[in-house]
């Protein structure tokens, strides 16, 4: 047979028979999705998208739609409606009305859920997916019924088509996120800002912030409490304590709402917008704009209730608080005649400086037109010391030497010191021109700067570690030293008329260098430094590489100029030094005007408090 033959076989065969004599039995028509012969306790889920007042309708309407719905069938009986109102289908974050029917049913209190449609529900694909799988699984199987894409969880199929509308409505969570954000961007770039609710302000008819004045003032306080040393904690309980109320109403404060006020940049008149952006459509968690999305700043947009001089300030304080920085807003200052010409006052809890403004800061001192070399004069009789270097204490056994110890994060002094420089307090000045470091006598009355030295420990004075983190990074950079390093410096002490002060020349250092630093090996020590001694302790020891072929600095290169200051009548040595660059600082609240205010501002919320 060919294969044309066996083609017109199959033709035939195709064609059919007789169909006169066969009976036809009819399928049971599919049930519609609301058809049900068995009773259900009934569970209905609405919720609508924002909570404002044109969705207030559509709230009520879903509820009683649903009441008539299932009154019409007598398999059904109502159990409770769940209605979440203003909450976001994409996460269940806050969906309180969910959560709780979820629990209905695990409880075994409910046989049957009816929502609108899967957006509704759900527009998270996971969550929707799950509680669908995780219901139905339930030992007393709990059905879902989808009206609008006419899908009850009760059939075989309806899995796959629950995953398709549920991918259509995550996708259309998405794109709505994505018009929104490109629309907030359209606003703002033409100025068109948000503003919600701020102490301090009250929003007008045209979307403005005004000053309400009476919540200004818990504002003013607020701020000139912190820039006079009170710490958040201090101010939330001295608010709460005058019975002062939040924006919100509330007369119990906490820290964290009194940093957030303070970190507000509104409260000085400026704006920034989409200071925080959602990287997550389905979780909504924030997350800082560190140049992720584009912002905007407006300057003035408002009238500000703090100076910009006293906000920024303020951020300074709030940086240098993790370095235990309190007080006043330090000035950087410069000594611009005695004997501690072009040295800079340290106050070593603040970072607020860089390391060019401290060596700006000490230059100013000295007139660019002015030779501050001096010339030696010999006269008969005088020996020349030309020749002669003066012993570097990088040679001498500084076990009994007054000396300084620097670490990165803390400065110490050797019991020597406090002996030579009989004083419980100190100050700390730097000289980066000239690179050298001084210890002055400081009383704590008089010098905000004063540092304790030492401590009493079974009444002998002993060495007190001051924290110097926030100043000494900087100190390092000026001089180029290596943060893993120990620098180690034998005092150089001047006395005259009974006033004495140490210096301290940092380019004459012991380096202490940690045998624990990762990959250090002994013969290539870093190139600024040459071994001193490689023993079994901890540290290598290591000097300047230009001490390698000298005993010390020549003599009159480093004594001549001293000897002239240490000769001149007047010492000065306790000038508290000049504003460096006066015109261009922070014009910031004086700090009797802050103490005047407060007392004002005090009496007055006490009053309002009563």
């Amino acid at each position: 047979m060919t294969t044309e033959d066996e083609k017109n076989r199959i033709r035939e065969r195709y064609k059919g028979g007789d169909t006169s004599t066969t009976i036809k039995i009819p399928a049971i028509p599919k049930p519609s999705i609301y058809d049900d012969t068995t009773e259900r306790r009934v569970g209905v889920y609405a919720r609508v998208s924002t909570d404002n007042l044109n969705q207030t309708s559509s709230y009520e309407l879903q509820k009683n739609y649903y009441t008539d719905l299932i009154d019409k069938n007598p398999m059904w009986h109502l159990v409770d409606i769940y209605a979440d109102e203003g909450i976001s289908g994409t996460s269940l974050n806050h969906r309180e009305e969910f959560k709780r029917m979820i629990a209905d049913c695990r409880a075994g209190k409910l046989d049957l859920i009816i929502t609108k449609n899967v957006a509704r529900f759900a527009r998270n694909i996971v969550d929707c997916i799950s509680y669908a799988r995780e219901l139905k699984a339930l030992k007393n199987p709990v059905y879902i019924i989808f009206e609008s894409q006419n899908i009850n969880t009760r059939d075989d199929d309806s899995e796959m088509q629950l995953s398709i509308h549920a991918t259509l409505a995550q996708h259309e969570s998405h794109a709505k996120s994505n018009t929104m954000n490109a629309s907030i961007d359209m606003r703002y770039s033409k100025d068109l800002f948000l503003v919600c609710p701020l102490l301090g302000y009250d929003v007008d008819e045209n979307k403005q912030l005004v000053i309400n004045e009476e919540e200004a003032k818990v504002v003013r306080f607020i701020f000139f409490m912190y820039m006079s040393g009170a710490t958040c904690q201090q101010i939330a309980d001295t608010l709460t304590e005058y019975g002062i109320k939040t924006k919100r109403g509330n007369t119990k404060w906490a820290p964290s709402s009194i940093l957030q006020i303070l970190q507000n940049e509104r409260e000085c008149g400026d704006l920034i917008a989409r200071k925080t952006w959602t990287p997550n459509f389905l979780d909504h968690k924030s997350k800082k704009n560190r140049n992720d999305k584009t912002q905007y700043k407006k300057p003035n947009h408002h009238e500000g209730i703090i100076s910009r001089a006293d906000f920024m300030a303020v951020q300074q304080l709030i940086n240098n608080a993790k370095y235990r920085h309190k007080g006043f807003l330090p000035e950087l200052r410069v000594i611009k005649e005695g004997l501690l010409k072009g040295f800079v006052p340290i106050v070593p809890t603040w970072a607020g400086f860089s390391a060019d403004d401290y060596i700006l800061a000490s230059k100013s001192a000295y007139d660019d037109n002015s030779n501050d070399n001096v010339e030696i004069k010999l006269t008969k009789g005088d020996f020349d010391y030309r020749h002669f270097q003066i012993l570097s204490a990088l040679y001498a056994d500084s076990q009994f030497q007054p000396c300084i110890n620097f670490t990165c994060k803390s400065i110490t002094f050797s019991s020597a010191c406090f002996s030579r420089l009989n004083t419980s307090y100190v100050e700390l000045l730097v000289n980066p021109t000239l690179k050298i470091f001084a210890v002055r006598p400081a009383d704590p009355k008089k010098c905000r700067n004063a540092v304790k030295w030492y401590k009493f420990t079974q009444n002998i004075k002993s060495p007190r570690p001051i924290n110097g983190r926030a100043f000494l990074t900087t100190l390092y950079q000026i001089l180029g030293w290596n943060i893993n390093n120990k620098y180690q410096i034998i005092a150089d002490i001047k006395t005259k008329d009974n006033n004495a002060i140490m210096f301290f020349h940092l380019k004459e250092t012991k380096i202490f260098i940690s045998k624990d630093t990762p990959d250090i090996e002994l013969d290539k020590i870093p190139t600024d430094t040459t071994p001193f001694t490689n023993g079994p302790k901890k540290n290598i020891i290591a000097y300047p590489k230009e001490w390698k072929n000298s005993f010390g600095k020549h003599y009159y290169e480093r004594q001549a100029k001293e000897l002239q200051l240490l000769a001149a009548e007047e010492w000065n040595i306790n000038h508290s030094g000049s504003v460096y660059d006066e015109e261009n600082k922070l014009q910031v609240t004086s700090e009797n005007e802050i103490t005047q205010q407060l007392e004002t501002l005090k009496e007055e919320m006490n009053n309002n408090g009563e």
